[in-house]
């Protein structure tokens, strides 16, 4: 009788596990690209710095591709402040956790596998929220915890 409980309880700890891997891997993603951007976001800031500390009358270049393209002042100023602005959204973005919460569908074989609707989550991205996942993380940790204690009170 011993046997079953355990092929049941190695299953879903090694189920767990994995989540546990899979959700610690994606908020090591989250981390790099909030990283990436707030270098981006400080790189557009200092440059923005420098470019209006000159006068209005210097000729100023758009790197494009290859080329370079003649540009006013105030049109550079725009475009940094617009890439500032851009890159503290993604970072907001990827900080917050998604509004509605994943509903949780079971599996027709029984299993615990769970199912979410992509209608409850913006563009399939919020899911992939720092905070959310990191969330996910703990709560795994703690079925894994749980599952452990239970089989040791057995």
């Amino acid at each position: 009788m011993a046997a079953p409980v355990d092929l049941e309880l190695k299953k879903a700890f090694t189920e767990l596990q994995a989540k546990v891997m899979d959700t610690q891997q994606k908020v090591k993603l989250a981390d790099l690209q909030i990283e990436q951007l707030t270098k981006t976001k400080k790189h557009a800031h200092l440059t923005d710095t420098e470019v209006m500390m000159l006068v209005d009358e210097t000729r100023m270049y758009e790197g494009v591709g290859r080329m370079f393209i003649l540009q006013p002042k105030g049109v550079i100023h725009n475009q940094l402040l617009e890439k500032q602005r851009i890159a503290e959204e993604k970072i907001k973005e990827l900080e917050l956790e998604p509004i509605v919460p994943c509903p949780v569908t079971p599996v027709p074989d029984g299993s615990s596998e769970v199912i979410a609707s992509p209608r409850y989550f913006v563009e399939g991205r919020d899911e992939q929220k720092k905070s959310y996942l990191e969330r996910s993380v703990k709560e795994a940790e703690d079925n894994i915890r749980e599952m452990l204690m239970a089989r040791r009170a057995q």
